[in-house]
């Protein structure tokens, strides 16, 4: 599942391979208005991916849980099957090819197709008085809610939900409402390092936690790690129940 580091990993190899150069082919038929247009821009927003094409247009990606993007020379052979192929982009040297993302649109203004969001976790200047006045107003239930929401703050997926709130002891469960200001702060702000170490290369994967390690000790307490559905999209939350408790209301 992409998160807001995977898109940004995405967005740099894209800009690598394909800024500058102009569209050979362009399929399926909604956006074959790019054929013959220079790229001028790959630019990652949280879990979106906009391509400025000249001539005022734009291709707006949105990976949700499956989408990825890849990058093949001509004739080589793609990783996954055709009937999954949502975007396919042809250049002289290379084919970039938008795999399961449920929105691929041509767009005349991408700022409106990102407007809702939040604060990129990852971009800088981050705006942190921004993510908690929406936080406040958002009206998640739930601290593993809350992270996800996407409106508050862009690019957190899954991984980093769980594992920041492991960090903090903090029980994913818990009301928002139980944080103060300032440690509301440092949770997004722990979500924000463990991206950037991941999209530095530092090996995060390797030493998660909790997420993934359902049933294996907690590295902290060495109780087990549990797993349970949250929120309406049932997302899996992995939390140790003996070091993440609810704080007192403040």
């Amino acid at each position: 599942m992409p998160e807001g580091d995977t898109i940004w990993r995405t967005a740099a190899a894209l800009r690598r391979r394909i800024e500058g150069k102009v569209v050979l082919d362009a399929r399926p038929a909604s956006i074959g208005r790019l054929k013959g247009r220079h790229v001028l821009g790959v630019e990652p927003t949280g879990k979106h991916l906009i391509m400025r094409f000249e001539g005022d247009l734009a291709l707006h990606s949105h990976m949700r849980m499956k989408g990825a993007w890849h990058v093949y020379k001509p004739g080589e052979r793609w990783r996954q099957p055709e009937h999954r192929v949502k975007a396919v982009l042809a250049f002289d040297d290379v084919v970039a090819v938008c795999f399961a993302a449920p929105i691929v649109e041509l767009v005349a203004d991408p700022r409106q197709t990102v407007v809702h969001l939040g604060p990129d976790i990852l971009r800088d200047p981050f705006d942190l008085d921004e993510v908690r006045r929406r936080a406040r107003q958002s009206g998640n239930a739930t601290l593993g809610e809350l992270l996800l929401d996407q409106r508050v703050c862009a690019g957190i997926g899954n991984i980093y939900k769980c594992e920041s709130l492991w960090a903090h002891r903090l029980d994913p469960w818990a009301s928002p409402a139980t944080l103060d200001d300032d440690d509301l702060a440092r949770l997004y702000q722990t979500a924000r390092r463990l991206m950037r170490e991941s999209l530095a290369g530092r090996g995060f994967n390797d030493r998660r936690a909790v997420h993934g390690r359902g049933g294996r000790p907690c590295p902290r307490c060495g109780g087990p790690v549990r797993i349970r559905a949250q929120g309406e999209q049932a997302r899996l939350t992995y939390f140790c129940p003996r070091c993440q408790r609810s704080p007192a209301t403040p």
